[in-house]
Parts: structure tokens; C-alpha cells; sequence
């Protein structure tokens, strides 16, 4: 069989449009409790809890307090934020959760909660801009690359730049907001501890739960076969998650919890608003002689998160000096965690390629032409070649079905609208993490796909048995699939557009051992199937000895990253302050492209995402009472079908296994990464206002020049 390459429908996609699929909140037990978290108003000191009215509702069966709950056993960072709620009266953010209720139904719980009575002594805010930056905490367990770099001369590298820009640009937080809220129902089984979650890593819930509650991590089953999104926000293990399963060991009976959108706001995490200040050097022919880049990301009290905005921009260009730094700002809010295309990859490159682009004017050079002077044809800080790197191609590309060539050098006017055109360069870290997965060859030509891996939505369902069936010459229909379940092998976490290529290398680690077993070439090898049911192996893809998490290539002889470049057209009205998209192209450079069907789909919904982000999306933090504003979807803007006219993504042919033995590299995320830029240079060429703080609105566009 030859299925890999070709376009295959989704598997699942009947049972998602029909209902069929079963979310964690579908999931049901006999006799189960709902449970609903009661949560702060503001940060300060809990001085007051008055349960006594709610207690006596109807239904109500309990109402849990920080006396109720065991003192659990402290679990690393990331598998859990650290210093749980409800273990003293410190409040450190608003909507931070101080009782939980035990009802009989939804209503009944909600009701009560609402009658809980909650005191607190305000304690003085931390609002973005108030607090000196520092260097993150070297322990934390949020820091996943280096948080300084450096390289060269700088001083001498400025010496030597005729031209140059500084620069300072600015991103808002964000929410996560998957259409799924954050959900858990658990019960006990004697000793055992059952667990269904709302997660993007089973293996990482399980780790936590035994960590804190003191069990085995035998002893603890979490299942979770569907995810309905998460984009970073179920990416590590919550708080709500232990709660329900501690409150189901006190009440002894199963409960179910399920966070509601405004506790999504305060309790899941965030991406973090961030600051960006950049400082270029370039020579009259375009070439960078010196990069200086200093980002600063909000955090809270508890963590230091760090948003490594630096990351991407150390390994866009071929630049022989830089200095980057990371550094974070306290503010009164819950933690924030990674939010589609960490590492730099949406936030970094917002900012590093508009300073490209404002470096362009300044030198009176294509834009493109300043991107394609300055590639990179090893990583510029460790001098490693690349596994893979077709994004000249990619470039080349693009810009010849967007019609780059063909860019007007003023803007141009079509009735009230002025039309500009921008592009920008996309890359995205590789991120590497082991899998197991076990392939059985059954008798009645059928095999079967067993892993602890989460459905999120991208299609890996199609991919694995695609994947499996190419291997065993099978179709892919042949191909069974269980996931989502802690008790069969253990695989990665569906984030970091990790799990196609890391699970997928581990299949096909099993679908070899079992082409060897039954004697792939020998005469006689079908003898060796009398009587026999099925051939199993159990597979495993590893990207270092005792690595758990490898980003870029690590300690590998290769650097790895995905690569790509966005190309848009914009319409402003500046009489009204309006912003349209006209058109947009992404080019990629992604590895092995396994299905054409799902990889489209995964990075046009990573473009329109991107609009967003460019266009839309921020969540406002309210420095007198510490809070976020938005507490549902009603305030939250967000594109619909009218905004996106005609969006396409290409990619260029490549072969990648150095990266992963399938070839491959993530897709899911990058088609977010160059977007905003793009539409701000876009919105530029447009009309000569230079964007530096993102979301584009109105007001922005409605400014002087």
C-alpha cells in the first residue's frame, strides 16, 4: 500500500458532525455528585467563607473547604501549577477557588455555590507596567529554553551597520478558549483511582494525580479518547482536575466537575501580554550585521512563566552578532501557560519581522529581497545544520502564486479602501518528546493501533492508520485505533505539534518489528501463522536517551525547525478605521507532508487563527480591581466565514528523517506564526501607520500619522 502523501477523509468525522463523539462532560456514573468551585473576587486575605445558608439548600450534599481536602504531596512544575488553592487563606488572584460544592444535580450545586459567602482583605494589585522585570527563576518548571543568548561582538556588529532601527512592540494576554470547557469525572474503585479529563497529555494527568494523592501511578486510570481543543490550555494538568478526584474519595461517590467559561478566564492558564524591544544593524546591501532583543512577559506570584519570545528570532537569520534576553513582570494573576506555537513562534516573530520590515523601508529594499539576503543555511547560535530546510523554496513559492512581484511600490485605492500588501517569515521549534505505541496484525487482515494518545482534532486518525496500513499493506480502513487511555502504551502529549511525528515514529517501530517477526522475504513465513490469532509489537520512538523533552534538536547533531513565509493583501478605510482581509498565502517548509486533506486544513485554521490574533483578540486586565474583563465569549471577537475571503497554504516537497523516521515535522501550529506581522506590514505599505502594539483596532487606524 501507498496511502501516505494521498488526501484521505477523516475517520472520525462522521461521529463529530453527527454528536457520536463522547467528551469528557458526556461521560456519566451512576449516583455521581456535581461539583461546582466556589472562587475569590479579588486577591488579598480570606478572612470570611460563610457556608452555612448554601449548606442547607436542597441537593446540596457537602461544601468542601481547605479542612475537608488532604494535604497533597507537591508535584513538579509543569505537571501542575505549583501551590495548589485551598491549602491557607492567601489569595493570590481573582477566581482563585476557596470551597467547592457537592449536589445532587448542576442546578442544585450552582445554586449553592452562589449562596457561599466570601470575605476577602483586598491586597494591592500588580497590574502590567507596575513592577520592575527580572530574571525568571532558573527552577522554574516554565521555562523551556535558554532565557539569554548571545553571539559575536555586538558593539562592533552595530560599528559596523550603516542602517539601523530599534524599536518596540507589544502583544496582549490571551485566552485559550477551546470550544470544550475544562472538565473531570472520577471515582474510586476501591484503591483506584478512575479517571475521565479534559486533556492533552493522559500520561501527564496520571503522573499528576499519583504524585499528589500518593499512589501509584498503576493505580490510576485516566481516559480521555476525545479532546475538544485545548490549544495549550489542557496541555499540563489543572487543579480542578485533583479536586474532583479528592472530593470523590471524601464523599464516596463519583463526581463530576465542570469548570464554566469564566473560571476558564482564571484557573487554565493564559498567554502572557508581552513587550518587545528590538535593535537592528544592517550593511546598505541588507545584510544584518547585529540583532539585540529583549522581551518581557507578564507572570504571576506563584510561577515564573516564561513565554521565550527570544527563541524564534535567534534562529530566523544569519546574523554574526546578537544578545537576546528573557526577562518577567509579577502581576495579580493566575499563571500563565503555553498557548499555540510557543517558543517564540506567534509572539516572537510578531515582532522580529515587523522590525524586518520597518528595516526594509529604512534600507529601500524588497521586503522579501532583505529575508532571502539574510537565510540561514545553519542555526546561527550553534553553527548545527539544519535536519531540514527547503524555506528558499518555500519563499520562491509563495511569492510567485501570490504574485509578490507584481506588489505595487505605493499603495493603491480601490473606492474608500486603501490596499497594501505585506509578508513576513514564519519558523516554528521542533519539539521532540517520546511515544510508545503497540501495533497488533490480526489473523482476519485487520490491525489494530493501541496508545495513550488524545484526539484534539487534527487528524491523526487519518495519519496513524494511513501510517499503519502503508506498513503492513493494509488499508486504511483495516486500521483500528484505542486511545486516550493511560492504561495502554504511553505517548506523548498532544501539543506541541509533536504527537504526528513522535507516536507516528513509534508505530512504525512496531510495524517493523512485526514485519521481522513474521519473516518479511521468507517463503515459508506464512506457516508461522497457523493457529495463531494476531502478531503484536509494542513501539517506541525516543529522541535521546532519558530525554523527555527535546526542542530544536537539543544535544543532536542537527538543528530542527519548521520553516514557512505569509504573504497578505489588506484593505484600510481610514475614514472609518477599518481593517479586511483581502487575501492571504502561507508557503511551507514542513517535512513529509503525510496527508495533503488534514495538513490544508491544519494550517488554514492556524492562518484564520492568526487573523485573529492580528486583528482581534485580547484579553484586558482591569489594574484597579486585578481581573480580566472578558468573562465569556459574548466580548470576545472572533473571525467568522465574512472576514476570511480567500485564504490558501502551499508547501514545497521535502524528506525529513533526520527529525522523525516517518519524515514528517508538525504542522499544526505553524500556519499561525508570520500572520500578524504580515498584516501589519501589510496594513503599512497600506498607509504609512506603522502598527506596534497588537490588536489592530480601529482606534489604531483612526490615529495620525
Amino acid at each position: 500500500m501507498n496511502t501516505v502523501g494521498q488526501r484521505f477523509a477523516r475517520p472520525d468525522g462522521r461521529i463529530k458532525v453527527t454528536g457520536a463523539a463522547r467528551y469528557t462532560a458526556d461521560f456519566d456514573r451512576p449516583d455521581k455528585l456535581h461539583a461546582v468551585l466556589v472562587t475569590a473576587p479579588a486577591a488579598g486575605q480570606l478572612t470570611s467563607l460563610d457556608t452555612e445558608e448554601a449548606a442547607h439548600g436542597p441537593g446540596v450534599i457537602r461544601i468542601l473547604t481547605q479542612a475537608d481536602l488532604p494535604q497533597f504531596t507537591a508535584v513538579p512544575v509543569p505537571l501542575m501549577f505549583s501551590l495548589p488553592p485551598m491549602r491557607n487563606d492567601t489569595i493570590r488572584f481573582e477566581g482563585q477557588p476557596v470551597a467547592m460544592v457537592l449536589a445532587e444535580t448542576l442546578e442544585q450545586a450552582e445554586a449553592a455555590a452562589h449562596r457561599v459567602r466570601v470575605t476577602i482583605a483586598p491586597a494591592e494589585v500588580k497590574s502590567p507596567g507596575q513592577s520592575n522585570p527580572r530574571p525568571p527563576v532558573s527552577d522554574s518548571g516554565y521555562i523551556f529554553a535558554a532565557v539569554d543568548a548571545a553571539k559575536g561582538d555586538l558593539a562592533a556588529g552595530f560599528s559596523q551597520a550603516t542602517h539601523r532601527i530599534a524599536a518596540e512592540y507589544a502583544q496582549p494576554s490571551r485566552h485559550h478558549n477551546a470550544m470544550e470547557p475544562h472538565a473531570t469525572l472520577a471515582w474510586w474503585e476501591g484503591e483506584d483511582l478512575v479517571v475521565h479529563d479534559a486533556t492533552q497529555w493522559t500520561a501527564g494527568t496520571r503522573q499528576m494525580l499519583a504524585k499528589a494523592l500518593g499512589l501509584p501511578p498503576e493505580r490510576v486510570r485516566v481516559m480521555c479518547p476525545h479532546t475538544g481543543g485545548g490549544f495549550g490550555s489542557k496541555a499540563f494538568p489543572k487543579w480542578h482536575t485533583l479536586f474532583a478526584a479528592a472530593a470523590a474519595r471524601v464523599s464516596g461517590r463519583p463526581v463530576k466537575l465542570v469548570l464554566s467559561r469564566a473560571q476558564m478566564y482564571t484557573m487554565t492558564g493564559y498567554q502572557p501580554l508581552t513587550r518587545h524591544r528590538i535593535e537592528l544593524g544592517a550593511t546598505p546591501d541588507g545584510g544584518l550585521t547585529a540583532l539585540h532583543y529583549d522581551s518581557v512577559n507578564v507572570t504571576s506570584s506563584t510561577e515564573d512563566f516564561v513565554e521565550s519570545a527570544t527563541q524564534a528570532g535567534r534562529a530566523m537569520y544569519a546574523v554574526p552578532a546578537l544578545e537576546t534576553h528573557e526577562r518577567v513582570e509579577e502581576i495579580t494573576a493566575g499563571a500563565p501557560t503555553p498557548l499555540r506555537a510557543p517558543g517564540g513562534g506567534a509572539s516572537g516573530m510578531w515582532a522580529l519581522e515587523s522590525a524586518m520590515d520597518e528595516l526594509a523601508y529604512t534600507l529601500g529594499m524588497d521586503p522579501l529581497e532583505l529575508r532571502l539576503r539574510n537565510h540561514a543555511e545553519v542555526d546561527p547560535v550553534s553553527g548545527k545544520p539544519w535536519s531540514s530546510k527547503n524555506l528558499l523554496e518555500a519563499y520562491a513559492l509563495g511569492a510567485e502564486r501570490f504574485g509578490w512581484h507584481r506588489r505595487p511600490a505605493q499603495a493603491e485605492r480601490d473606492g474608500d479602501w486603501m490596499v497594501g500588501w505585506g509578508m513576513a517569515s514564519a519558523t516554528m521549534g521542533s519539539f521532540r518528546l517520546p511515544a510508545a505505541a503497540r501495533v497488533s496484525l490480526r489473523a482476519d487482515g485487520t490491525a489494530l493501533l493501541e496508545s495513550s494518545f488524545n484526539d484534539i482534532g487534527t487528524g491523526v486518525f487519518t495519519i496513524f492508520s494511513q501510517l499503519v496500513g502503508d506498513a503492513l499493506g493494509l488499508p486504511p480502513d483495516r486500521v483500528e485505533i484505542r486511545n486516550g487511555d493511560s492504561t495502554l502504551p504511553e505517548a506523548c502529549g498532544t501539543f506541541c505539534s509533536a504527537s504526528a511525528m513522535c507516536v507516528g515514529a513509534a508505530l512504525l517501530d512496531a510495524c517493523r518489528q512485526i514485519r521481522a517477526s513474521l519473516g518479511e522475504g521468507d517463503p515459508l513465513a506464512l506457516l508461522r501463522w497457523l493457529g495463531r490469532e494476531s502478531e503484536a509489537a509494542l513501539g517506541r520512538f525516543s529522541p535521546g536517551e532519558g530525554v523527555q523533552l527535546e526542542i530544536d534538536g537539543g544535544a543532536s547533531p542537527n538543528a530542527m525547525r519548521t520553516w514557512g513565509a505569509v504573504f497578505v493583501e489588506v484593505g484600510v478605510d481610514r475614514a472609518l478605521g477599518l481593517l479586511r482581509l483581502r487575501r492571504m498565502l502561507g508557503s511551507y517548509s514542513v517535512g513529509r507532508v503525510l496527508n495533503p486533506r488534514t495538513t490544508k486544513s491544519q494550517l488554514i485554521g492556524a492562518m484564520i487563527w492568526g487573523w485573529g490574533m492580528a486583528a482581534m483578540e485580547a484579553s484586558i486586565f482591569e489594574p484597579r480591581l486585578g481581573r480580566f474583563l472578558s468573562k465569556n465569549l459574548v466580548g470576545v471577537p472572533l473571525p467568522v466565514n465574512a472576514d476570511i475571503p480567500a485564504v490558501d497554504a502551499v508547501w514545497v516537497d521535502e524528506l525529513d528523517e533526520v527529525a522523525s523516521p516517518i519524515g514528517g515535522k508538525g504542522v499544526g501550529e505553524i500556519g499561525v506564526v508570520g500572520v500578524a506581522p504580515a498584516v501589519a506590514n501589510a496594513v503599512f505599505h497600506a498607509t504609512g501607520l506603522r502598527i506596534r502594539e497588537l490588536p489592530i483596532l480601529p482606534e489604531k487606524l483612526l490615529a495620525e500619522e
